[in-house]
């Protein structure tokens, strides 16, 4: 959770996110065995056209660059492609030069490099 997160803020992402509010997120959470920590850390999280940032305090350190047209030095998009599940458009093809995710209370230490991503907007409605 942000480390900006008020008392408040994060007692009522909790009680979405451990499915006491119902809803669709509740149906979700019955995917999850338990919750092991809730810590707060800073966030910094920057999408556009396929070139991004992720991080999380320490844990998580994730970077994403486009591919870009030969021709025109633009990101290249994609529209109703049966390459992503993400609904509309555009969809930004890029990849992942880092990713890193590092928490040792849950015996995860990932680091990956060069994956393909995709990048879009999706929009959820119930």
């Amino acid at each position: 959770m942000d480390e900006r997160a008020t008392p408040r803020q994060e007692e009522a992402i909790l009680k979405v996110f451990t499915g006491q509010l119902g809803g669709p997120v509740a149906d979700i959470v019955k995917l999850i065995g338990e919750v092991v920590a809730v810590e707060q850390a800073p966030i910094t999280f920057e999408a556009d056209k396929g070139r991004g940032i992720l991080k999380i305090g320490q844990a998580v350190d994730a970077q994403m660059v486009p591919y870009v047209s030969p021709h025109t030095g633009e990101p290249t998009m994609l529209y109703k492609s049966v390459f992503s599940d993400i609904g509309g458009g555009p969809m930004y093809p890029a990849k992942a030069p880092t990713y890193k995710v590092n928490n040792p209370a849950l015996g995860i230490n990932l680091h990956l490099s060069g994956k393909s991503v995709i990048q879009g907007k999706c929009t959820f409605v119930f």
